[in-house]
């Protein structure tokens, strides 16, 4: 079957030139845009159930955005004065550059990864006296413990933000030929939303082995899989696939 359809369960791009413009230009497909999870951020009075002091450390691990925003979110709730010698480990370049967002790059200490947690492992462990906090989400990705633990650095972490599932109910009647997930928890908002969805002929294309692994636990059958090496991002699977069905010339 043609696609002539596709969801993606993520924010619009803000960017003019994203692939996914490109798809639709290109193939004459129709793309909505629609998260189906989204972030809240923790209660102050919540951080500090966590026994959370933000005067007692001297780094903050950030990876993603996320984190840097609810970091000095609750900074500023806190009325904590961020130091200028306060050591910044960022995960990728992505989140150092958006640190910018807050402080001014040149005159702090910030330390940047390549891309993986465990590309940090390295320069936390060249400062493994710091006492470094580590902002995250209720649903923390097991490496990073991991990683921190087999360093032996003192860490600590704080839930400073949520994942929670989005309400999709004004989606019920609406059919796609494509849904693409990103995440395990937006295959369980699908079906929280929708406990009774049957897949039929919807293709489902998913980002990652976990989110396969979650997709493939709720009986669902997955059509289009990204990353490969053929197609490393979930535009260029999904061109791929659809250049497949549609025939295009």
């Amino acid at each position: 079957m043609k696609v002539k359809t596709i969801l993606v369960s993520q924010p619009e791009p803000k960017v003019d030139n994203s692939p996914y413009f490109e798809l639709i230009q290109k193939h004459k497909v129709k793309i909505d845009f629609r998260p189906f999870i989204h972030v809240e951020g923790v209660p102050v009075k919540e951080v500090r159930s966590q026994k959370i002091d933000l005067n007692n450390f001297t780094a903050i691990i950030l990876t993603s955005k996320n984190a840097v925003d609810h970091f000095f979110r609750v900074a500023e709730e806190m009325r904590y004065k961020v130091p200028e010698d306060l050591k910044y480990f960022c995960q990728s370049e992505a989140v150092a550059f958006y640190l910018q967002k807050y402080v001014v790059y040149r005159k702090r200490k910030i330390y940047v990864g390549q891309k993986d947690f465990i590309d940090l492992s390295p320069l936390i462990k060249k400062y493994k006296e710091e006492k470094f906090l580590l902002p995250a989400s209720d649903q923390l990705n097991f490496d990073v413990p991991q990683t921190l633990n087999g360093l032996k650095v003192n860490w600590t972490q704080g839930i400073f933000y949520r994942t929670v599932m989005s309400d999709l109910s004004d989606l019920a009647d609406v059919y796609y030929d494509v849904l693409a997930f990103f995440s395990p928890t937006g295959i369980k908002s699908l079906f929280k939303n929708f406990p009774d969805f049957k897949q039929n002929e919807t293709r489902i294309a998913v980002f990652g082995s976990t989110t396969q692994k979650e997709a493939l636990e709720h009986g669902l059958r997955v059509d289009i899989m990204a990353p490969s090496p053929e197609a490393p991002s979930m535009t260029m699977a999904l061109e791929k696939y659809i250049s497949k069905v549609n025939k295009d010339k």
